[in-house]
């Protein structure tokens, strides 16, 4: 799907310290463990760089209501935004089906 995307839709988003440090705030109060920095990071990067939603199928690290409020709640005691965390099925439409 996302070869198929306008390279217009497209932004590259990068880890850097500002998205550690939030990673790890997301260690620390929990949200995650330490095994699955590698979810709080993409979180981080997702949060920092104010993506509109941060789509996955990743649903026992992070797309998962009891982790999203986590996220969230850290996000917003670090001064950031909430992010709005999703499934594929979510956003996917099928313009071809009337409703």
């Amino acid at each position: 799907m996302i070869e198929n995307l306008p390279e217009r839709c497209l932004d590259l988003v990068y880890h850097d310290e500002e998205s550690e440090a939030l990673a790890e705030e997301h260690v620390t109060h929990k949200v995650v463990s330490r095994r699955m920095l590698a979810d709080a990071q993409h979180i981080a990067v997702a949060t920092i760089a104010r993506v509109d939603v941060l789509v996955s199928w990743n649903f026992r690290h992070i797309v998962n209501l009891d982790r999203i409020h986590g996220f969230n709640a850290v996000n917003l005691r670090s001064g950031y935004p909430m992010l709005e965390i999703r499934s594929p099925l979510e956003v996917w439409t099928d313009d071809s089906e009337d409703i």
